[in-house]
């Protein structure tokens, strides 16, 4: 009886204590629960944001919570959102907490981490030092390489491609032709020009690796969001996660490590069409490196084997994200150029009067390339690329990061606890009323202000297409030189328009496209 009665007593203690711990304390008593529930479940079970997840629906789901509820909500027990600058990403991005496991999980490759998905600030602050000359815009703007690359990909392969197609009234799949433009660029400033890709002209080839590639994505939710389910869901046979899966892996992998064994046979090379710019800096750095720390890498091959996946991994990670960011952008920004004929006009005025449009045919084949300094200091051309990054930013989804020891305050509320996952998403800032008028609406001109009026200051402190603080993204003056290129090579010689968009809406996802590619039309602009 007393046996049965201690019983009684100890599980009552336990029910008790979990009572009190996962459905009382997160309710009433911890330091979030006096944060807005984006759902009435928040405060006990992340399962309604898993499950907006699972089904896509994140960055709207969490836009509309900040909508209803302000610049911070709790989406679960331990993950809170932020919308908003001050207190916000000002704090978590630029106070430098660090990134949250849900990196590694999904961006890692070869059994390592790049510098994207590094989670230790120190880490990463090491192999940003290694890369950041070679990405500074005066770097890029300067380069002979850059000139070189460049003027290749767009008379060699990109305008052949546009002519044929518009001497044929032939409609183009704009986003396939964007993917190829942008990774035949990518992979030749990380390789080398010659040891890179030609998808603009091996169409087999691109098609092959590109639905290698994309066909994974849909899987990243797993990864990111239940890894438990992947690793039990292996064990016992029935893998959320197909073999397909690995199997695209594999070739992704052993497709960057022959462009890395390419660009390894270039190490010496001064030839602007040879020389691996990045792979070249991030090799000699990582060496000086490991001398520093007393590593003889000729005695030590377990060591230099590491460093050269560390390489690859780096590598496999700018490609990868370079070209499919920079392919999104261009394809909206052609696809809504090709609503505003009008818009197309005046930005060929403006390369015409700045002596900064891209003839095709050249004039002469030792004709230069506008400089690129004088296209990116275009007004016009500007409001459209950073109005196309805001409402149809490539990488509108959450970045989480943790909250620090012993605790933080965000936007209002203080003795936030450690190791909170809190996020900002670029989708939700860049909606902001207040600061954006009319957000929902594609606006170029709106960029055209005063560069030091309040309005310019404001938008640009809330503009997160390329994140911010110490950890913001490294290939951004690449992306933006390359971008504004492609766009003044297009429009100094050609009109688009649009024949089919359906579906051009973007998917809901950390990286977007559109649900269904759009078909446009070029024409030949007549030369007066």
């Amino acid at each position: 009886m007393a046996a049965s009665y201690l019983t009684l007593v100890g599980t009552a203690l336990i029910l008790s204590v979990l009572v009190y711990n996962y459905i009382l304390y997160p309710i009433f008593f911890s330091p979030l629960s006096k944060i807005p529930n984006a759902h009435i479940t928040a405060p006990i079970s992340p399962l309604w944001i898993v499950w907006k997840r699972f089904r896509g629906w994140n960055n709207r789901t969490i836009h509309d919570a900040h909508q209803r509820l302000g610049p911070i909500v709790r989406l679960g027990p331990s993950e809170i959102s932020i919308n908003c600058v001050e207190g916000g990403i000002k704090t978590v991005y630029g106070g430098g907490f660090e990134k949250h496991e849900w990196y590694p999980r999904v961006f890692g490759a070869l059994g390592t981490v790049s510098m994207f998905s590094m989670v230790r600030n120190k880490e990463h602050s090491a192999r940003k030092r290694m890369l950041s000359n070679i990405y500074s815009k005066s770097f890029l703007q300067s380069s002979v390489n850059m000139k070189v690359i460049s003027r290749t990909i767009l008379y060699d392969r990109l305008f052949p491609i546009v002519e044929d197609a518009a001497q044929a009234g032939k409609a183009v799949n704009i986003h396939e032709l964007n993917q190829a433009a942008a990774m035949d660029f990518m992979s030749a400033y990380l390789f080398g020009l010659q040891n890179a890709t030609n998808f603009l002209q091996d169409e087999p080839t691109r098609k092959y690796l590109l639905h290698n590639y994309q066909c994974r994505k849909p899987f990243e939710f797993y990864f990111q969001e239940v890894p438990w389910l992947v690793t039990l869901s292996k064990k016992i046979g029935f893998p959320v996660v197909p073999k397909w899966h690995e199997e695209a892996n594999k070739v992704m992998d052993d497709w960057n490590w022959e462009l890395c064994e390419k660009a390894e046979r270039c190490l010496n090379s001064t030839d602007p069409r040879v020389e691996p710019t990045v792979y070249k800096q991030l090799h000699r750095a990582m060496e000086k490196q490991l001398s520093s720390q007393g590593v003889d890498l000729e005695k030590n091959p377990d060591a230099r084997k590491q460093q050269k996946v560390d390489i690859a991994c780096e590598m496999y990670d700018q490609v990868t994200a370079g070209h499919e960011t920079s392919a999104i952008a261009l394809t909206y920004i052609f696809w809504r150029m090709s609503k505003h004929p009008e818009l197309q006009a005046e930005l060929r005025k403006e390369l015409q009067e700045a002596s900064a449009t891209v003839p095709y045919p050249p004039e002469s084949e030792a004709a230069e390339l506008p400089h690129p300094k004088k296209i990116d200091e275009l007004p016009l051309l500007q409001g459209i690329v950073m109005e196309t990054l805001r409402i149809d930013t490539p990488i509108p989804g959450i970045q989480p990061r943790v909250t620090p020891f012993p605790s933080c305050s965000l936007a209002g509320y203080d003795n936030i606890p450690p190791n909170v996952r809190v996020s900002a998403q670029a989708y939700s800032l860049h909606r902001n009323a207040d600061v954006y008028p009319e957000p929902e609406t594609w606006q170029p001109r709106r960029w055209l202000k005063d560069y030091h009026s309040p309005e310019m200051e404001a938008m640009r402190r809330w503009f997160w297409a390329f994140g911010s603080g110490g950890r913001m993204c490294i290939g951004s003056n690449f992306a933006l030189q390359e971008i504004k290129l492609i766009t003044a090579a297009i429009y100094s010689n050609y009109t688009t328009s649009i024949v089919d968009d359906t579906g051009i809406e973007p998917i809901d996802a950390y990286t977007t496209r559109p649900h269904k590619d759009p078909i446009l039309r070029f024409e030949r602009v007549s030369r007066t």
